[in-house]
């Protein structure tokens, strides 16, 4: 084991121990009290978790102090600034200093915390993340992975990029497949994940032209980035057994997220009300109430809340912007295990490991490079 697969944790000033996770309290839709909520949450689960949080200081004591035990355990940041949905981000980079989110990134850029974790603006934490982490050599786009519900035995398979950007060439394709093998090593515990290319269809004779080149690239790489690749994939395939990580560009990608969890939400609604119809229906609901809940907990969204900016000097996980307490806490939990597992530096090794030949050392020269 190289000492780039150790778990490198930093700390916060008045913490001894832990896993010390950044998190912005202002950027989701429920506001402070239900980010405070999920900090609680994930505080009582894991006693190794300790918090830097980020937002005006007079109104963060006074949730945390409603929170028992929990003040101990966070450290706040006052930031009166508030990064809202609808600021673009090329106004929160010139005037987004003094922020909850600026603050709660620049605290993993000064080695504070391990992680960060925001509700907000999905592109301007992006955009944020960009400038004040850096990309990592090597990687030409960010992207950003999601957990998607599937078939196979961890019961996720991972998808990017799912938005960080519309645009993805095959060496850009190649990278997210070395970032998400890595990924699902690290937070799905897989030695050896299946990578999947999506496409339009499985024949290889099908796709546009940077697909065909990424195929191949791919292909080539598998045995160095250690994973196997089983080639193209259809949508058909996102929640099946077949693969564990599925490689495509942010704009397919979060279509195809979009879509996945509309339609979660409509066969929730259409079992609501197949059910509630009538007195038989209601009767029947009650008998298979077990069922039903087990059915709702494993296509429940807050489950899986938590995409992971991937790319960078820094890990930053974005949660929904609607998560409620539960989801939040599922995305805290999410950063403790990246942090934990010593994701951020064993992804860094694992790509510069296997683009090394291709330049030296530059990210420019290692996107216009062939295997």
């Amino acid at each position: 084991m190289t000492s780039a697969d150790n778990s490198v944790i930093a700390h916060g000033p008045d913490f001894k121990g832990g896993v010390v996770i950044s998190v912005d309290a202002m950027g989701g839709d429920r506001g402070p009290s239900a980010v405070v909520a999920g900090i609680a949450q994930s505080a009582e689960k894991n006693p190794d978790i300790r918090f830097i949080v980020h937002g005006p200081k007079a109104e963060l004591d006074r949730l945390i102090s409603l929170k028992s035990g929990l003040a101990p355990r966070c450290d706040i940041r006052d930031a009166a600034g508030i990064v809202t949905m609808e600021d673009k981000p090329s106004q929160v980079l010139r005037k987004g200093e003094g922020t909850s989110m600026w603050s709660a990134v620049e605290s993993v850029r000064k080695g504070e915390a391990t992680v960060a974790v925001s509700c907000g603006n999905t592109g301007a934490l992006m955009a944020l993340s960009m400038l004040r982490l850096r990309k990592l050599p090597g990687v030409n786009r960010p992207a950003i992975a999601c957990l998607w519900p599937s078939r196979n035995p961890q019961g996720f398979n991972v998808m990017l990029d799912v938005g960080a950007d519309i645009r993805a060439d095959a060496q850009d394709l190649l990278t997210y497949a070395l970032m998400g093998a890595s990924y699902a090593r690290n937070g799905l515990g897989l030695a050896r994940p299946r990578v999947g290319l999506l496409n339009v269809g499985t024949e290889e004779h099908k796709g546009r032209a940077e697909l065909k080149q990424a195929h191949e690239l791919i292909g080539e790489k598998a045995d160095a980035g250690q994973f196997d690749y089983v080639g193209f994939v259809e949508g058909g395939d996102l929640p099946s057994a077949r693969v564990d990580v599925i490689v495509t560009d942010g704009f397919t990608g979060n279509i195809a997220l979009k879509t996945g969890e509309g339609t979660a939400k409509l066969v929730g609604d259409f079992l609501k009300e197949a059910f509630g119809n009538s007195i038989m229906s209601k009767f029947a609901a009650l008998l298979a109430m077990t069922s039903l809940k087990r059915l709702q907990k494993r296509i429940d969204p807050r489950r899986v809340n938590g995409g992971v900016f991937l790319g960078l000097n820094g890990i930053v996980v974005k949660s929904h912007g609607s998560a409620d307490e539960t989801g939040v806490s599922a995305a805290i939990k999410l950063a403790f295990q990246l942090a934990q597992s010593g994701f951020h530096d064993r992804l860094a090794a694992r790509v510069a490991q296997s683009l090394a030949p291709e330049s030296a050392g530059t990210a420019g020269a290692i996107h216009k490079g062939t295997s």
